[in-house]
């Protein structure tokens, strides 16, 4: 696995939407991506932000984007994201008919490719297609809304896509987001996970780059 052992993406859905900027340069040096959920109104009940929001705040920090696209039609919208400079674009495996051909023209683009697995979905059918990802992001709530409580019978995929991706020696992220918290990331940690997603835990702390941390410190611990 290249880069750090552990990944902590704060989720900017849960900053102040008035200081994005403010609030993405809050956890630099502390956090190794911004986690951004981009959300249609279609894909899933939710309305956020689009291409021209995320180019305005990818100018305003020098921490990696990682976009989380829970949207309809991923082939045609997911490659923009990419060119917009996000490091990592991830789109669901529920709204996309050939995830290997966007997953290609995501790293054409220029970025690293991820696939989602929303809560309802399992995760046996895709197992296969994970050579050609760079992410596996597997939600442990229902895609489309922050603050949810986190699933902890959701990390059975985990465990199961941690074998498998250690099974065939894959370069695999494998990503939750949704509920992860000092109460829960241990028990993802445990379960194979190795980049995690947090909202609320990090932006409502009073200190988020140091929540930051101790999400860090305690996902290491878990694995130790």
């Amino acid at each position: 696995m290249t880069g750090p052992d552990i990944v902590i993406a704060p989720s900017i859905l849960a900053a102040d939407f008035a200081n994005l900027a403010a609030e993405a340069r809050a956890v630099e040096g502390a956090a190794d991506w911004l986690h951004v959920d981009v959300m249609d109104n279609h894909f899933v009940p939710n309305l956020t932000i689009g291409p021209a929001v995320v180019a305005s705040l990818r100018a305003t920090t020098a921490i990696p984007f990682d976009c989380h696209l829970m949207i309809e039609d991923p082939k045609r919208w997911a490659p923009g994201y990419a060119e917009l400079g996000a490091y990592n674009v991830t789109f669901h495996a529920e709204a996309c008919a050939d995830p290997v051909a966007l997953a290609r023209d995501l790293r054409a683009a220029g970025s690293k490719a991820g696939l989602a697995i929303d809560r309802d979905t399992p995760v046996e059918p895709y197992l296969e297609l994970l050579p050609h990802f760079d992410t596996l992001l597997i939600m442990t709530i229902k895609a489309g809304f922050g603050g949810q409580r986190f699933l902890p019978e959701l990390l059975d995929k985990v465990r199961l896509a941690r074998r498998h991706a250690d099974a065939g020696h894959l370069e695999l992220r494998i990503e939750v987001d949704g509920g992860i918290a000092d109460d829960t990331i241990a028990a993802a940690a445990e379960a194979g996970a190795d980049a995690f997603v947090a909202g609320t835990a990090v932006y409502g702390a009073s200190d988020p780059a140091e929540a930051c941390r101790k999400l860090r410190a305690l996902a290491r611990a878990a694995t130790r």
